[in-house]
């Protein structure tokens, strides 16, 4: 644990003063600290193999499923225990009942609540992916579980997905370098990441037998990417199996993700395990790449496809048992990684910390994007304001727990109302209302597997006294602040959503609220797109921020009150209308039994840019208290072979009063490229600290090979010679310098 500290420090260090690298960077401060990611290793093959013929054929089968909710089964008799899960995307899950779903009741299964992978992706800065991965992985270790169920890295493909919040962005490129070094600082410390779910998981609608068909450049371009790098660079000793179906075949028995793609190709030498409920057969499972079947027993956990039917499938010869040992051999490796097993200097973790809770504080600070802010209505100036109208249910509401995915049991979760009433001067008189009721016409959990679009049914009629409440407030107050958005019960797992609409009645609320009080700041708290349009025509000042963690009413308060600069930057496009997004103008969402990924390699901003369609908000936007220059791009040559690596340098300065933080954002175009391109795709980015005044020069480092495309006739990334632009840039839309490289 003294290592770890000191890790963490030294990359605290390297956030305070601003030294923000890229991935390349990154690994390399990794090497200098002896935590590189570790491969599984074969020193452990010999005692694998003398247990493995200790054990009988039940004992093996044992551990290929479920023995528990979140378990596999151990053989006591040999010292080999199960391995124990936990769900995580917002931190270590509650404990839960062996056999249900059902709380476990206990009083020491309390955690730290962190921001929603979607926020972090917002802070576009991979050093706080690693401090993400490596302070849940300690929360872990102190609940004794040996693999987390995260990170989620599937792409968000349409704004209406149910997890869009909890998936990370919409670019392969950003997902990849977050979710790298969240799996990194996650199995620094002896626990497995389960990186799920593989592959092309886009939708809840129907998600248990949508069959997705793609063209294989648009897998390998889009859906992959992350998937291979947390493999390749993160080394992640686990992969989740998705409910999809994928080219007709189901995503936990099929041939050619799991083992032609995953193990043939990119060399997984670590355990597949299903989604709940997600294995469809026996031996078709097995031979096709699943290690570990999980799920929801409706009976008993021995009547699995992977429990007594298999016992019954080895005795019919109808699959060897040479086949089991070598499920059975990547188990018992991974638990050896991670020192389950003969492991003496296992991490012993720490759990609901104050160095944790800064953690989720840091993620949130940098996670808050600042959409509007005409004459500088933020930071809030509290010279001569006397009250404040605080309005909307998200002034206090808690996301730590709701919906029907996994949460977390915390004893801390600041709401926005809770830290204003700590932060502002007590002169200050807090006016709050409530303003619109959370209220659902019906609000119903299907079962797992039940999935529709049929979510959570709002009621959005305003509540008569509530409203009144609010107007008055917002009247008889200098300032207002409304606090809306969504919440993790109407963004969920098992449901997308029906619209971009805002629930609740809170368009016509915001509207009157701004009528009654210029002064008025709107603060959307949600995890994916709404249609804010007219809001934002209207209000001087605009923020979003996300489901945000323990610290996330601290870390937005302190954004309001300018004591943190804001810089975020959106990890999606926010659209104008939802048919002008990608998956919905090609009328190919959700679909049926069958859902064709029509736009192809144009999702996200790709769509936006090539199309020339004007997003609400581009990807990678976000304002800050101050304002930067570019200036003097350049590259470190003007040719370049295919292996090669090209240095863009360029110099950020503060142009403002305040310090801040900016984004470069670098995006490779090709216009005359022989094939179909995007108009500009996402290949570098670097977040730098620029104090008042000052200027700082950064350096891009761009592998030749990542503006390579995948060429079907011939199976293989393919760089094409010619001229490339490098835009550089403060958000997708927002290009400030061009340069042109030649690859030879």
């Amino acid at each position: 644990m003294k290592n770890q500290i000191i890790k963490l420090s030294f990359f605290s260090m390297l956030l305070v003063t601003g030294y923000n690298a890229n991935s390349q960077t990154v690994k390399n401060i990794k090497t200098k600290e002896s935590t590189v990611a570790k491969s599984i290793t074969s020193k452990y093959d010999a005692e694998i193999d003398k247990l493995i013929s200790k054990m009988t054929l039940e004992e093996k089968i044992g551990m290929l499923h479920g023995n528990s909710m979140f378990a596999n089964g151990g053989v006591k008799r040999l010292g080999i225990p199960e391995l124990k899960m936990a769900d995580g995307p917002l931190g270590v899950r509650e404990e839960i009942s062996r056999d249900s779903w059902a709380p476990a009741g206990l009083t020491n299964d309390f955690a730290t609540y962190y921001p929603a992978a979607g926020a972090l992706a917002a802070t576009w800065n991979p050093l706080l992916g690693y401090t993400f991965g490596n302070s849940v992985g300690q929360e872990l270790r102190a609940r004794d579980k040996d693999m987390l169920l995260s990170p989620a890295i599937n792409i968000v493909r349409t704004p209406l997905g149910g997890r869009t919040y909890e998936y990370m962005t919409e670019d392969p490129f950003l997902n990849k370098k977050m979710a790298v070094q969240m799996v990194i600082g996650l199995q620094d410390n002896d626990v497995m990441a389960c990186v799920k779910h593989f592959a092309a998981n886009n939708q809840e609608t129907n998600r248990d037998f949508i069959d997705v068909q793609m063209d294989e450049r648009t897998l390998r371009e889009i859906y992959l990417p992350a998937f291979e790098a947390a493999v390749k660079e993160g080394k992640a000793y686990s992969i989740m199996g998705a409910y999809n179906k994928f080219r007709g075949e189901y995503l936990c028995e099929n041939d050619y993700m799991l083992n032609k793609v995953l193990r043939d190709e990119w060399g997984f030498k670590g355990v597949v395990v299903s989604d709940w409920a997600a294995v469809h057969s026996t031996v078709k499972s097995l031979n096709s790449g699943l290690d570990i079947e999980m799920g929801t027993p409706t009976t008993k956990f021995n009547e699995f496809f992977l429990a007594d039917r298999l016992i019954t499938a080895v005795k019919a010869g109808e699959i060897s048992e040479a086949e089991i040992n070598k499920h059975v051999k990547r188990i018992l490796g991974v638990l050896f990684q991670v020192k389950a097993m003969g492991g003496k200097d296992r991490v012993k973790g720490s759990i609901a910390t104050e160095a944790h809770y800064q953690d989720a504080y840091k993620i949130a600070t940098e996670s808050v994007v600042l959409l509007k802010n005409d004459n500088n209505a933020l930071p809030l100036k509290l010279d001569g304001v006397k009250s404040i109208a605080i309005i909307g249910n998200n002034a206090t509401k808690k996301n730590a727990l709701g919906g029907f995915g996994a949460g977390v049991k915390t004893k801390r979760e600041v709401t926005p109302l809770g830290a204003l009433k700590s932060k502002l001067p007590s002169s200050i008189k807090i006016n709050y209302a409530e303003g619109y009721l959370e209220r659902y016409e019906e609000k119903k959990v299907g079962k797992l597997g039940d999935i529709t679009m049929n979510g959570p049914v709002t009621i959005d009629q305003l509540d008569p006294a509530k409203f009144e409440e609010a107007i008055e407030a917002a009247k008889n107050s200098d300032v207002a602040i409304v606090f809306a958005g969504s919440n993790r019960d109407y963004e969920t797992e098992a449901s997308d959503r029906r619209s971009l609409k805002l629930p609740f009645g809170q368009e016509e609320l915001i509207q009157k609220v701004l009528a009654v009080n210029p002064r008025t700041i709107v603060v959307m708290v949600a995890g994916a797109p709404f249609d804010i349009e007219a809001i934002k025509n209207k209000t001087n000042a605009l923020v979003w921020s996300w489901f945000n963690g323990s610290e996330g009413g601290n870390a937005l308060v302190d954004v309001l009150l300018g004591k943190i600069n804001p810089s975020g930057k959106l990890p999606w496009t926010m659209p104008k209308n939802i048919m002008d997004s990608p998956a919905h103008a090609t009328n190919s969402f959700p679909g049926g039994k069958t859902v064709d990924y029509a736009e192809g390699i144009l999702v996200g901003y790709r769509w936006f840019d090539t199309k020339k369609i004007e997003p609400l908000y581009p990807f990678g936007y976000g304002l800050s208290y101050t304002t930067f220059a570019f200036d003097n791009a350049k590259t470190d040559k003007k040719e370049y072979a295919a292996d090669e690596t090209i240095s863009v340098s360029v110099t950020v300065k503060n142009t403002g009063k305040v310090d801040g933080k900016e984004v470069v954002q670098l995006y490779a175009s090709k216009s005359d490229s022989k094939i179909e391109r995007a108009a500009q795709e996402l290949k570098g980015f670097q977040k730098v600290l620029v104090k008042t005044g000052n200027s700082e020069t950064i350096t891009i480092k761009v592998p030749v090979k990542e503006l390579a495309y995948y060429n079907v006739e011939t199976k293989k990334w393919t760089v094409e010679p010619g001229n490339y632009t490098l835009k550089l840039g403060s958000s997708s839309r927002d290009i400030k310098k061009e340069v042109t490289v030649t690859i030879k």
